[in-house]
């Protein structure tokens, strides 16, 4: 099983996925999603609204396939994303987005571009 898999196809089964190349580095955060407020006593009263998870990926070096598979399988709106889960130790599937991608060219070699530094990171819905 890939680290990581996407699709863009609504109810996904297993072979809707394509797997991303493997990170170099990836970290998993957990967000908790939250209103917080004192009432008139001064008692914090806080409602966690939910929990989601931000995958942080990096890549130190990808050819123009790798590059040109991984922006395709993360530019739709919203995707789902097949990823190890460190909380629980299994595959868990959620529906998410894509930030902002970022991305070197250490040099090109006949005129095909070999990038490095590839950063992204999908946050949950």
């Amino acid at each position: 099983m890939p680290v990581i898999s996407t699709t863009n196809v609504t109810n996904p089964t297993a072979n809707d996925f394509v797997a991303l190349v493997t990170p170099t580095s990836m970290s998993v955060g957990v967000m908790d999603l939250s209103k917080a407020e004192r009432n008139a006593n001064g008692k914090m009263i806080i409602e966690r609204i939910a929990t989601k998870q931000k995958l942080e990926l990096q890549y130190s070096f990808l050819t123009k396939q790798q590059m040109a598979t991984g922006l395709t399988a993360v530019s739709y709106v919203k995707f789902w994303v097949k990823y190890t889960d460190p909380q629980t130790d299994t595959i868990r599937q959620a529906q998410f987005y894509c930030g902002d991608r970022n991305t070197g060219i250490l040099d090109f070699v006949n005129g095909v571009p070999r990038y490095i530094d590839v950063k992204f990171n999908l946050i949950e819905l």
